[in-house]
């Protein structure tokens, strides 16, 4: 393990820049190891902005509910990097070991031959070259970012592209708008390769149906193709070869209908014959760590006040703010406590337009820094984004800190506590709470 985790540390420093999309680096790698890339099994290949991890943990779930094999490519990790790589077997599949993790790497960086490649690029190399030498019925590849110049996007037919909802994060790589985003999120459009388009917003969708076009992929598309709707506790999903009457997502919030509805078109779509009693049991067998998940066991609720509600997410943008603001709301109708938000971010995000939804729901915001990152922000500054959206706000120097801060008040009820802001931050959670993902 320690040389594993020396061997990844050093795979950080082959290029000067963390981030720098292009696909030259890793065509150059993947020829090297002799094209992996192309003895790979059927692909779903997964882009946008919000909802890409949920809506691949919704496909695998129930596709492993009919027997499939799926192997699963998604990024960041929260914990340990083992998360990024699941190779696809019978009965489930199981996170990389370390011994075939080690071995793929080392098989890359050889490869290489000390030429500038980014870690995200070598990684996914490395991942490539163990889905081609374990078997499997699918593979879920998530774009770690973007799509037109992301690593991934070597993949030449993929037998589906998914595009979940579009909106702004990372503007200083895929441009400030919208429209913008949605192109280079189209860049995994492929010729004659169906799309399958989320909810979007109008300015997105207008991109996505012209890239579409322009490419000859038909597109089945959400609003317009297929519709998802509650009724009497029930999830109910349309497209046109009819409905299915559907448990409710094991994962929590409304968002999350759109992304098990987007799975399932997707699903449905490439794989006809699948019964609906595997859409059944997979939207109850799903689980995604990060996403609205409820902390009831583990060492955080023992720091926290007592008898608190205490629920982590990754969500970091306007429009994960706007969903997770949604949930609480719901939660509130349902069961009334005081809403204190513990929030971390990362320099680079818009932590006002993450809180905006918040104003008039949540009690406080606890900021704190992001310790997993160097470009986390400062949380004082977190604290002023908080108060400029009328949100009071205080800012502690951990997670820990932060429980504690909450812990020696006098509650007139326990408090909801929703830790979120970045996905970095949600990782050091997981791991001060003992409960890594598996």
């Amino acid at each position: 393990m320690d040389s594993l985790n020396a061997l990844l540390t050093h795979l950080f420093t082959l290029h000067r820049k963390t981030i720098e999309l292009s696909l030259g680096r890793i065509e150059r790698l993947l020829a090297a190891l002799g094209s992996p890339e192309t003895r790979l099994p059927p692909i779903v290949h997964v882009a946008g902005t919000n909802g890409k991890g949920s809506t691949i943990a919704f496909m695998r779930a129930i596709l492993e509910a009919a027997g499939k094999r799926v192997h699963v490519y998604t990024s960041p990790h929260l914990v340990r990097f083992h998360e990024r790589i699941r190779l696809g077997q019978e009965g489930g599949g199981k996170l990389v070991g370390d011994a075939e993790l080690f071995a793929a790497l080392t098989a890359c960086e050889k490869a290489n031959e000390g030429q500038p490649i980014t870690f995200f690029e070598v990684t996914t190399a490395a991942a490539f070259k163990l889905f081609s030498e374990h078997p499997a019925d699918y593979l879920l590849l998530e774009v770690g970012l973007g799509g037109r110049f992301d690593a991934t996007n070597v993949i030449a037919r993929p037998s589906a592209c998914v595009i979940t909802p579009v909106s702004i994060d990372h503007p200083e790589f895929l441009g400030a708008t919208v429209d913008k985003i949605a192109y280079e999120k189209a860049g995994i459009l492929k010729a004659g390769v169906l799309a399958i388009l989320s909810t979007q917003e109008d300015a997105a969708l207008v991109v996505l149906d012209r890239e579409a076009r322009r490419l000859g992929a038909p597109v089945i598309a959400a609003e317009r193709d297929y519709n998802v709707w509650e009724e009497h506790g029930r999830l109910v999903f349309e497209d046109n070869r009819g409905l299915l009457d559907l448990p409710p997502p094991r994962l929590i919030g409304r968002h999350q209908h759109q992304n098990a509805a987007t799975a399932i078109a997707a699903l449905r779509a490439i794989a006809p014959h699948l019964a609906a009693s595997v859409f059944e049991e997979g939207l109850t067998r799903t689980e995604w760590p990060a996403r609205l998940q409820n902390l009831a066991k583990g060492h955080v609720g023992t720091l926290a006040p007592a008898g608190s509600e205490i629920w982590l997410d990754g969500g970091h943008n306007e429009d994960a703010g706007r969903a997770l603001a949604q949930s609480m709301a719901e939660l509130e109708d349902k069961t009334q406590r005081p809403l204190v938000i513990i929030c971390g971010s990362l320099a680079s995000k818009d932590t006002g337009g993450f809180l905006r939804a918040f104003k008039g729901l949540a009690q406080e915001v606890v900021a704190v820094p992001v310790n997993a990152d160097q470009y986390a922000k400062p949380a004082a500054e977190v604290a002023t984004a908080a108060a400029a959206n009328g949100i009071p706000a205080a800012a502690c120097g951990s997670i820990k800190s932060a429980l504690a801060f909450l812990a020696a008040r006098e509650w007139s009820a326990p408090p909801r506590i929703l830790i979120a802001g970045s996905l970095y931050l949600a990782g050091e959670v997981l791991a001060l709470n003992g409960t890594p993902p598996e």
